[in-house]
């Protein structure tokens, strides 16, 4: 993998850019401060840039690991030629074993797989492979456009929201799903402000979430995870919006940690809870939010803040990466085929059907 520099500023749209053949991640743990990409030439590089959170979001992920299976496809068809389908199958385990929780990671590879699987073993299977990744990038980007208009027209009146992590462009094919929303409510005059989470230990919300909206014009201010509580409770805040990383057949989702104690607080001072995701999202063969995998990381991303140590010395940490937020917290799960109010497993299977 090498780190490279466009010839123009990056944008929020290029969290994964396919580009002549190659791919380009945004190396996201380098922003606000570097705007570097990483070329991923194989299918091992980009399982590796996804562990390492070099791109990150549910969405993003199976973006790119579409792309990683037409780098599969690609090196598996110089190697063996005609048998290149059984030659790629262990890149595209070593894509599927990148990151547990999002199960975007498992449906893109599961519908490139389909494809390749019609496609002539005698023929070279890039050019199918490479516009069905494309498809799937530009799905995600007209999904979420629908799902942002769809969730600002949940907002009522002109207000202020608070959002955790980073569910934005940069965790999607682009424009994003929370803050897709929030762009939308933004765009039709409906937001005073957008208060966003640091979201400890990797603060998407800091580095990510700020330099998005600051890039857009759209007034943010950060909070300290634990702070709020005091916001909701100071009034004007209607609405949190958050991303998924995994939505459950019964509407329990996944996010990252710190959403379930958002969502109980929210609960406690009236403050509704709007879940924004594609539908890919949306995992119906998991009955629960019990059933949902949770990656858990590195003691050391907790215990240190970038490369230097906080915690004392002899301390241990456990870091879950996600949490899972019951149904009966969330007021709307808000996707491109719709809004689903106040979830559950009829209303989720009904949405889905």
């Amino acid at each position: 993998m090498k780190l490279l520099n466009l010839d123009r500023p990056a944008t929020p749209d290029d969290a994964a850019l396919w580009q002549e053949g190659r791919l380009l991640l945004l190396d996201q743990r380098l922003l606000p401060h570097q705007e570097k990409f990483l070329h991923c030439e194989n299918a091992a590089d980009t399982a590796q840039a996804i562990t390492d959170m070099v791109v990150r979001g549910a969405p993003a992920i199976g973006v790119t690991a579409a792309y990683g299976v037409v780098l599969a496809a690609r090196k598996a068809w110089e190697r063996a030629g005609a048998g290149w389908k059984t030659a790629m199958q262990p890149d595209l385990e070593i894509l599927a074993a990148a990151r547990p929780t999002a199960v975007n990671l498992g449906w893109a590879i599961a519908r490139m797989s389909a494809l390749a699987q019609t496609l002539d073993d005698e023929v070279n299977p890039e050019p199918a492979l490479s516009a069905e990744a494309s498809a799937i990038h530009q799905e995600d980007i007209a999904a979420n456009h629908v799902l942002g208009d769809l969730g600002a027209s949940l907002i009522e009146k002109k207000t202020s929201v608070i959002t955790h992590c980073n569910a934005g462009a940069l965790a999607t094919g682009g424009y994003g799903t929370a803050l897709g929303v929030i762009r939308s409510a933004w765009a039709a005059g409906k937001l005073e402000q957008v208060y966003a989470d640091e979201t400890r230990p990797w603060l998407q919300g800091s580095r990510l979430t700020a330099w998005e909206l600051v890039r857009d014009g759209i007034p943010v201010s950060l909070l300290a995870d634990g702070a709020a509580a005091a916001r909701l409770a100071a009034g004007g805040v209607d609405w949190i919006i958050v991303g998924s990383d995994r939505i459950a057949a019964n509407g329990d989702v996944a996010n990252k940690i710190g959403t379930y104690s958002l969502a109980l607080v929210a609960k406690a001072h009236g403050v509704k809870v709007m879940v924004a995701a594609p539908t890919s999202t949306i995992d119906m063969n998991c009955p629960t939010g019990a059933d949902i995998p949770i990656e858990t990381r590195d003691p050391e991303e907790l215990l240190s803040c970038g490369d230097k140590r906080v915690a004392s010395p002899g301390a241990e940490a456990w870091n879950p990466v996600f949490d899972v937020t019951p149904a009966k917290l969330v007021d709307a799960i808000v996707t491109e085929k719709g809004i689903v109010l106040s979830p559950d497993v009829e209303k989720m299977a009904a949405h889905m059907g």
